[in-house]
């Protein structure tokens, strides 16, 4: 626990800067909640709430590699600032939904908060490294993952109650409130990172400036062997993420025998995992090495899934799902924490944004084929076999990192940071 209070003690900054991402993670799943709750009930479609999932989506494979290169331009500290000033203003038209005739609406502010999202989570990350010391990082990347757990958690809860009590417009003032909130932390940070005077230039040099900083962060994903081990793990684990969102519910139902009450629990018990697990990892955090870190929790991820899959053959009870899926939350902290600080040491300031934007993109074209494959391949082969090969790609990934872990050392303050 030492490395824990040794980071929220000591670095001010970082402390407001978890303050205030806890309470917009927080209003991030109350809205999504509620909406997801209010659609159907003012449409009865699946199909219109599952436009919320293809408006929440788009922006991650369009805008997402592009916005990158613009976080490595601003402030990181200023545009967290606008970007969460920016999504409590987009909520207002929410106000106006009061039936079907008005559901696009709801399209065009998720669609919105959703590209506003692609400059905010760069800039966040490139600001981590920042804040805190170089051997604090694995401690402050779990406590970024431990805090997302507890606002699912907590929002999720919240945006049935608000949905329930006041509709749209209470989840929309609800959650305007928590992104205003997050501003007044943010700003208070003491933190100020400057960047280079931008030189003026005519319009197609700057489209040309912008295409070479675009296409450069493209090249940095895959530039030496580091980066492309971790460009290649986050798109398995991509694919993975989207068979896991078409096909675990109906792992519940057909493989499990739970309704819609029980599939509710054993998701929500993952959060309880991860809260526990988010402390763990920041407790051992700077003792053990992030490339470690990152291919033991992998690994025990992927065995663990896998142990979950297939116990429905040997037994019809649902509590083995309930304990598989509060235990998996400490190899997936341990491999959240590990791979971000991996990738933050791999990458410098200046570039950081682009990279992890391309990376973003990327992997959100994974999740899209993910819940292609699973709907597809889940009545041709079944449940089952897809959902333990999506536990198998978190096994040899895991395997693969451990082997190729001198690698992911970060390279000496001579050397390039990203070699080629």
């Amino acid at each position: 626990m030492k490395d824990l209070w040794g980071v929220l003690a000591r670095q001010r900054d970082y402390r407001l800067m978890l303050g205030a991402g806890l309470i917009s993670l927080t209003g991030d799943w109350l809205l999504r909640t509620g909406l997801a709750f209010q659609v159907y009930v003012l449409t009865g479609s699946t199909l219109a709430s599952g436009g919320l999932l293809l408006a929440s989506f788009l922006p991650a494979v369009l805008l997402g590699s592009l916005a990158g290169v613009f976080v490595d331009r601003w402030n990181q500290r200023t545009t967290m600032i606008v970007t969460n000033v920016l999504n409590a203003v987009v909520l207002i038209p929410l106000i106006a939904v009061h039936d079907a005739s008005t559901i696009w609406i709801v399209y065009g502010v998720v669609l919105a908060q959703s590209c506003l999202q692609q400059f905010f989570t760069p800039a966040e990350q490139s600001l981590v490294p920042l804040l805190v010391n170089s051997e604090q990082l694995v401690t402050a990347n779990a406590l970024n993952s431990q805090i997302r757990d507890l606002a699912r958690l907590v929002g999720a809860a919240l945006g049935g109650v608000l949905a329930a009590a006041g509709g749209l417009t209470l989840l929309a003032v609800g959650d305007a409130v928590t992104f205003l909130v997050a501003v007044v932390l943010v700003a208070a940070m003491r933190h100020r990172q400057e960047r280079p005077e931008s030189k003026e230039e005519t319009a197609g040099g700057a489209i040309k400036r912008l295409k070479e900083e675009w296409t450069e962060g493209l090249r940095l994903c895959v530039a030496g062997p580091a980066m492309r081990l971790f460009f290649v793990f986050c798109l398995v684990t991509g694919v993975g993420e989207g068979i896991m969102s078409t096909l675990f519910a109906p792992f519940v139902s057909a493989e499990v025998g739970g309704d819609g009450k029980v599939y509710g629990l054993i998701v929500s018990s993952q959060a309880i995992g991860g809260i526990v697990g988010g402390l763990v990892a920041a407790a051992i955090g700077s003792r053990w090495p992030a490339a470690t870190l990152w291919g033991i929790g992998a690994f025990a991820f992927g065995l663990i899934d896998i142990a979950l899959f297939l116990y429905p053959l040997v037994s019809a009870s649902v509590i083995p799902a309930f304990v598989c899926m509060i235990v998996v939350g400490l190899p997936g902290a341990l491999t959240v924490a590990g791979m971000m600080t991996v990738f933050q040491n791999l990458t410098v300031d200046g570039t950081r944004g682009r990279i992890y934007g391309a990376v973003g993109a990327a992997e959100s074209v994974a999740v899209l084929l993910g819940i292609a494959a699973g709907g597809l391949l889940g009545d041709a082969v079944g449940i089952i076999p897809i959902l333990v090969f999506q536990g198998l790609g978190y096994v040899v990934g895991g395997l693969v990192v451990l082997s190729r872990r001198r690698v992911l050392v970060p390279q000496p303050a001579t050397a390039p940071p990203l070699p080629v």
